[in-house]
This record gives structure tokens, sequence and C-alpha cells, in this order.
């Protein structure tokens, strides 16, 4: 079996921003051939690392080039993995199960390619779930934005009527039949093993994951004695108009920023 994070393949992506430059790799996870997108600043410098995870199951929420350009247009080296059994990639996509050793593999990789020792980590959504999870499996992490992020995989199985089935299918049946695996996929529960600071960023009227699953993962940092920041956006909800989005994305960079340099 190949070694875990190792590169299978490198090919040029077109690129929607002319100061960056991104590329499509193959590598390897587990015995899979799975994909991800790698996005870097054009030109000599020192970038710091972004681990970008992506949210939604599949196609929806894919990784898009101009959202991944648009971090390493604030100057980061930025790799988003597709997750198993998307784009091409082996495997199978479980939303919090094995993928997320596709994350946690990608981390050596983005390492290794930034030249860093450490990575920064952002996730969107089910993305938020996926970032919590690398903060909690690995202890090369500088800082953790999970933005609108599931924490607890039950709530949002109560929450979303619209994606129980596609949660049964993928777990095997409800938390009520599953608690077990439902909370074993759900980094709430293990935020004790956070090491980096962490900055939960939310829309109170978001109705895809609601607030209530930030300030259930504030709590939880909160009495775990974790370095945390909150940023509640009133009147806001899943997906923020474009300016504020904008201006969200370059207040993270600098957040970030700041992190690691006091590490």
């Amino acid at each position: 079996m190949k070694k875990n994070g190792s590169i299978e393949l490198i090919r040029k992506y077109p690129s929607p921003n002319p100061n960056v430059e991104l590329e499509e790799i193959v590598y390897w996870s587990e015995g899979l051939r799975v994909k991800g997108l790698l996005a870097r600043p054009i030109g000599d410098g020192s970038y710091e690392a972004l681990l970008y995870l992506r949210g939604g199951l599949q196609s929806v929420g894919m990784v898009r080039p101009a959202r991944i350009a648009q971090f390493a247009s604030n100057g980061f080296i930025v790799f988003a993995p597709y997750y198993r059994g998307n784009r091409g990639g082996e495997g199978r996509d479980e939303f919090g199960g094995d993928d997320r050793l596709d994350a946690l593999h990608s981390i050596q990789l983005l390492k290794e390619i930034a030249n860093n020792d450490s990575v920064h980590l952002f996730g969107f959504s089910r993305g938020g779930l996926m970032a919590l999870w690398m903060g909690i499996l690995s202890k090369d992490i500088r800082s953790i934005v999970t933005w609108s992020g599931v924490a607890d995989l039950a709530d949002l199985y109560e929450e979303r009527v619209d994606l129980r089935r596609t949660l049964k299918r993928l777990i095997g049946g409800s938390p009520t039949k599953y608690p077990e695996i439902y909370e074993e996929r759900s980094p709430i529960y293990e935020v004790d093993r956070i090491h980096a600071p962490v900055l939960i960023i939310h829309g109170t009227e978001d109705s895809n994951v609601r607030i209530e699953q930030s300030y259930k993962l504030e709590k939880a940092l909160k009495e775990s004695g974790k370095e945390f920041e909150t940023w509640y956006m009133a009147n806001l909800a899943h997906h923020f108009p474009p300016h504020i989005n904008r201006e969200t994305v370059r207040s993270i960079c600098n957040w970030m920023k700041e992190k690691g340099k006091k590490r």
C-alpha cells in the first residue's frame, strides 16, 4: 500500500485568478487514490499553509476554485481535499467517517508542499466538523476556523429533516438506533484534545446548520479551558452576502496570521 499522503499525480488546473496558480492533486489515503485542489500565490514569498475543508456531500458543496483562490490571494498556500468518492476519487464519501483520514493525510502533503511544519484549518458547514476533527487528531495545527460548522451530527439530524434519509443511508440508521456512531463522528465530545485556538463564525439566521451548534461548541471549549473566539453575525444566514463574505475572509486570514505569529 502506498504511503498515506504521498502524491500520485499533479496536473495544472485553470485558475480564475491571474495571481494564483491551481493544481489538482491525486494522493493516497488508506489505500485509496483521492483528489484535492491546491492553490498558491504566484511569485516568491513566504506563505503559511491552510487546509480548506469543504462542506456538503458529493457534488453538493464541492470545492470551488474561486473560493480557494480567494484564500490564496490573501497569502496562503491552500489545499482543499475533495474527500474520497468525489470527482473520480476512489472510495465513498462518508460525512465524517473514514473520510476524515483523507483530510488528516493531506496535512502532511500540504506541509511538504508549503515547507511549513504546521497548518491552519478552515472548515465551512460539514467542513467545520472536519476541521474540528483535524484539530483533535493532529498536533501540527496553528489555528482552527469553523464557519457555520457542524459540531454534533445527531443535532444536524434533528435540525435537517431533508438530510435524514441521506444520513440514515450513510450511517445505517437514526441517532436513536445508532447513538454511538453519531457520537463517534461528532467532534463536540472530543474538544478537550484540541490544542490550537478556535474561531467560531455563525449567522444567527442560519437554517442549514443552526447557530445552537456553535453555542454548544463554545460551551464545550469554555468548559475545557480552550482558547477560542466567536463572531456571531446578526441577521445572516448560512451563506453570507458577497461583500460581507469577502470582508469576513480577509478578517479570517488576518486572524490566522496573527495566531501563527504566536506559535
